[in-house]
């Protein structure tokens, strides 16, 4: 039995894909490879494989003991994708992005959610071959379209009318699109708008004080739940009609495959990396006039609707955990014997 050691404190922070993206990984090997990986979180024992998640300090300083065996990076950032995200004094955070590097450089493979990432970590001196990209995936059991009548029972259930329904979770970040989405309730008042996520990083959060202003006084039709548990997360989706991120700058979001596991038409800003990864699947925009163009397409046009409804499934398909599960055996399997090579040319020199 393969002997994996999972190294993560992302789920000590609420609300931010991270930590969902570790989640389920955990899961998915519980439960499609339990008599073929023997999974342990945190423990610093003898293993085969070491997956770090995050880049605590204690991890780095584990990278140099020999139990380790195959150091296994994750990549969810690089230090120019935190820079709308974190307020940080201009010493700490060159002193931190050094650090980020490092700590990738430390590693045996890197794993990149997206693979534009891949010539950037090549910037930074990391060879393409170390370089591994593997997709986020979402469990469709977690996931899960409902029936109509559901539907509005969860509109009941969370105090909201029968109004054509646009759902976002994520963090409230700038980056993220958050006033551009509050300009779009303005501009439709007769559609409900709602953002679920909050400030996972509290005052550190780039642009704080504007968006804690928006969120205490959003417009009268759009509202701001808050984090949300990830067990009721699916609740926000089913009772939305249409999906709608309008971010600038992102990896690999878990929300946009949690609404398409959902069946919901997806609206997304044209961002190069979005048409790497999944092109035809979304509903394209680059300007705030473009996505309130598809809103009123996809609220006023039911065949419309069922397109890119379609496109979803199809998309959740592609994306799903029953997939992404023979990719991740085979990676860790031809870890373990790159690992393994390793030790037999040691022993012969």
């Amino acid at each position: 039995m393969l002997k994996i050691d999972m190294f993560s404190t992302a789920t000590k922070v609420k609300g931010q894909g991270v930590g969902s993206a570790y989640t389920e990984l955990i899961r998915l090997l519980k439960t499609h490879f339990p008599n073929e990986f023997a999974i342990e979180i945190n423990r610093y024992n003898q293993a085969d494989i070491s997956h770090y998640h995050t880049i605590n300090p204690t991890f780095y300083l584990s990278t140099f003991s020999h139990k380790r065996g195959r150091k296994i990076g994750y990549v969810h950032f690089l230090p120019e994708t935190l820079e709308e995200s974190l307020k940080l004094p201009v010493g700490l955070k060159q002193l931190f992005y050094r650090y980020v590097i490092a700590f990738y450089r430390r590693m045996d493979q890197i794993v990149v959610v997206n693979p534009t990432f891949i010539p950037e970590l090549e910037k930074y001196g990391i060879p393409k071959d170390r370089i591994t990209y593997i997709p986020n995936f979402v469990s469709k059991n977690e996931f899960h379209p409902v029936p109509t009548t559901e539907k509005h029972r969860l509109r009941t259930r969370y105090d909201y009318s029968e109004r054509f329904t646009v759902v976002c979770t994520g963090q409230v970040q700038t980056r993220k699109g958050v006033f551009d989405f509050a300009k779009l309730a303005q501009a439709n008042p007769d559609y409900q708008f709602i953002w679920v996520g909050g400030f996972s990083f509290g005052s550190m959060t780039a642009g704080y004080s504007e968006l804690k202003h928006l969120v205490e006084n959003p417009p009268a039709n759009l509202s701001f739940p808050g984090i949300v548990e990830r067990e009721h997360l699916v609740d926000y989706y089913n009772l939305a009609d249409v999906f709608l991120l309008p971010s600038y700058n992102e990896l690999f979001p878990m929300s946009v495959l949690e609404a398409f596991s959902c069946g919901l038409p997806v609206i997304l800003r044209d961002l190069p990396l979005y048409q790497q990864i999944i092109a035809g699947y979304y509903a394209p925009a680059q300007t705030g006039t473009q996505m309130n163009d598809w809103l009123h397409r996809l609220a006023t046009d039911p065949m419309e609707w069922e397109r890119f409804h379609q496109k979803a499934v199809a998309a959740s398909d592609r994306y799903s955990e029953d997939h992404l599960a023979h990719i991740w055996h085979d990676f860790y399997l031809q870890q373990a014997q790159l690992e393994n090579a390793k030790g037999k040319s040691h022993v012969e020199k």
